[in-house]
Order: C-alpha cells, then structure tokens, then sequence
C-alpha cells in the first residue's frame, strides 16, 4: 500500500476529517489531500509528528516496515501483562483457523 493510501486508512481509522489532522500538524487541509492523493511528500518534521498521532513508527507509515505495532506506552505493568495475555490467546485463536 502507497503512503497516500495508508494516511487515508489511517485517518478514517482513527475518526479524523483531513481538517482534524491538518491542525493537529500545523498545516492546512489541502496539503493532508495532497499527501494522500501523492502530490507531495511529507518533511521529515511532519512524518515524525504524523507517526506520533497514529501511535506508529515512520518506517510503518512509509511502507519499510509492514508490522503494525501496538503503542503501549502509559500503561502500568498490571494493564501490559493484561494485553499480553490478550495477544497471546488472540494469535492462538487464529492459528487454529
């Protein structure tokens, strides 16, 4: 999948219009629609802060990396150990089909 197409996942995933994630990144909406139909290129400034509003890593957002990591940062070891045990039981389920 192109960066264009993963932003615009990504942003409807997460219930944001374009204007929403353009002033989360100090820009305007149409350089968000010219990210996404891939007219222009995001800096690295506006990557590193579009990583941060997603929870995922530069390298997933630009296609290097297709390993979708969950962000667990803010959580205490008691909620980690939780979703661990959620995970683990989750891919067990899914072996099996």
């Amino acid at each position: 999948m192109d960066f264009g197409n993963k932003l615009k996942e990504l942003r409807t995933q997460n219930g944001l219009t374009q204007k929403q994630l353009a002033d989360q990144l100090g820009v305007t909406k149409s350089v968000v629609s010219f990210y996404e139909r891939q007219e222009r290129t995001p800096s690295p400034d506006i990557l590193r802060k579009l990583a941060a509003v997603f929870h995922v890593s530069s390298d997933f957002l630009l296609g290097i990396d297709t390993v979708k990591r969950l962000d667990i940062s803010n959580l205490d070891d008691d909620d980690i150990q939780l979703v661990s045990l959620l995970v683990d039981r989750l891919r067990k389920k899914n072996s099996k089909k």
